[in-house]
């Protein structure tokens, strides 16, 4: 099983950056495990591998590993910071962050380190991989353009205005579509945000027609894209730019007009019966995409979701953020015999977030698409593109609040009109993804105010859409070898 688990060296990755000749074979040793750009396309299982080393780019800790989903989960309401530490997402929570800041250069330099992965590789498939892969090489460049897709999108979360504001004409982030293999590729002006979006498109609509409709094994489905996950991924895309119309011709690619709702094409992907085995087994046909762990490929020290959510002492974790009482929890119609409550815990007088409960080293897997939010997302769509009280709207949302709550089923007669069962929809997602990442990019894609929030001696002002506090600063990094960015 560990030859699918990405613990690929970046040196088979990253063919750049080579010498030009060995003068000395004893003061210059040839590697006997990197690579050159010579020869790292001449087998298939050396391209395979690459595309291995892409996929492990994105689990960076500094990335899917961990660090996207904090910061995206602990700058709403939903968090409350246990810890004044900035190390460990203190900036984020308190909106404080400044270009110089760890984690605004460290996010930003994982993405780009991924996206320059995909780019070196679909240079070394266009000259020579492709004749090798042959019938597999659309396959290998659709996990790489798949890949590329999620980087640009994590970024455009954090870096920039979202794309309601003035239909993407706001600036970006660099889009960096040539590989860098040396130096003098540094200086990059911004692309607008719709042009990045479209670059993201592209790729998922590349990916989408050339990725395996099934990849063959449950884990393989988990940690490797196919067909299923790049539609779900575009769905996502759409979503954030409001393309309501868009978003539901591709979920209708895969959810069926009825319930149960089990994608009618490739992959099975369907609501788990328990929902506790979508975080224990990781590979139910639920999970469309999940970054995985081993006792040798661990998420890395102070990245690890458990480390961050669970209770001080307990398994090892930190207990850096537990749960507002005024946040998600509070809602009276999240009842507490939904088995998502059980995801909730007391300690210490303090309720915490127990989905990740493996103990150091934290191996839970980060759960990076899951198809409720397909499913979520359909139902957003149908409702404010019709303006009704859509019928198979509120199906959907039945379909994900009854996989967890049997008693709770909603009719069309349970909403006054179309805003009433927009605002319910939103707040499944905000209780069905709690600790995954979801509710700030809802809040950003829909241009609402991040809520204020405060710990004893501590408050932080909610901070409205307009504010410059609302994305993150250029790195200093960035600004400090590339000339061209703002």
């Amino acid at each position: 099983m560990r030859k699918y688990i990405y613990s690929f060296s970046a040196a088979l990755v990253l063919a750049a950056g080579f010498s030009s000749c060995v003068k000395d074979k004893y003061l210059n040793p040839v590697s006997q495990t990197a690579l050159s750009d010579a020869t790292a396309f001449d087998t298939k299982p050396r391209i395979d591998g690459q595309v291995m080393g892409i996929y492990s780019g994105l689990k960076s800790g500094q990335l899917l590993g961990g660090r996207y989903f904090i910061y995206n989960d602990v700058r709403p309401e939903n968090f409350l910071s246990n810890d004044g530490n900035r190390v460990t997402a203190r900036a984020a929570w308190e909106f404080s962050e400044t270009s110089g800041d760890n984690e605004v250069n460290n996010l930003w330099a994982a993405c780009y380190t991924t996206i320059n992965r995909v780019n070196v590789f679909l240079e070394g498939m266009e000259a020579k991989g492709n004749a090798v892969a042959g019938a597999d090489a659309g396959r290998f460049n659709g996990e790489a353009r798949f890949s590329r897709a999620l980087a640009y999108y994590s970024l455009l979360q954090f870096y920039c205005r979202p794309y309601w504001d003035g239909n993407g004409a706001r600036p970006g982030v660099p889009l960096r579509l040539t590989a860098i293999k040396g130096g003098g590729y540094n200086n990059l002006k911004r692309s607008t945000v719709g042009e990045v979006y479209q670059q993201i498109l592209a790729d998922l609509n590349y990916a989408e027609q050339n990725l395996l409709l099934n990849n063959g094994t449950a884990i393989l489905n988990t940690t490797r894209a196919h067909r299923n996950t790049a539609i779900a991924l575009k769905v996502r895309v759409y979503m954030s730019m409001q393309n309501y119309t868009a978003a539901i011709t591709e979920a209708n690619k895969m959810v069926p007009a009825a319930a149960p709702f089990v994608a009618a094409t490739g992959v099975p992907n369907a609501l788990s019966a328990s929902l506790a085995s979508v975080y224990s087994t990781y590979t139910t046909n639920e999970s469309m995409f999940s970054m995985p762990f081993t006792t040798v490929d661990p998420p890395g020290t102070q990245n690890q979701l458990g480390f961050y959510y669970m209770p001080l002492g307990v398994g090892g974790a930190n207990g850096i953020f537990y749960l507002n009482p005024s946040g998600v929890i509070a809602d009276a119609g999240w009842t507490a015999t939904d088995a998502r409550r059980s995801f909730v815990i007391t300690n210490g007088g303090k309720q915490w977030l127990a989905k990740y409960t493996n103990p150091g080293p934290f191996l839970d897997w980060t759960p990076v698409i899951r198809y409720p939010e397909v499913l979520l997302s359909l139902a957003e769509a149908l409702v404010r593109t019709n303006n009704t009280v859509d019928a198979r709207a509120v199906a959907l949302l039945n379909a994900v609040r009854n996989r967890a709550d049997a008693a709770t089923t909603y009719t069309t007669a349970s909403f006054a009109n179309a805003t009433a069962l927009t605002n319910a929809i939103l707040q499944e997602r905000n209780i069905e993804f709690l600790g995954e990442g979801i509710r700030s990019i809802d809040i950003l894609r829909l241009g609402l105010d991040f809520p204020a929030k405060s710990v004893p001696g501590f408050s932080v002002s909610a901070v409205p859409a307009s504010s410059s506090a609302y994305y993150w600063p250029t790195p200093s990094e960035e600004s400090r070898y590339n000339a061209l960015i703002d």
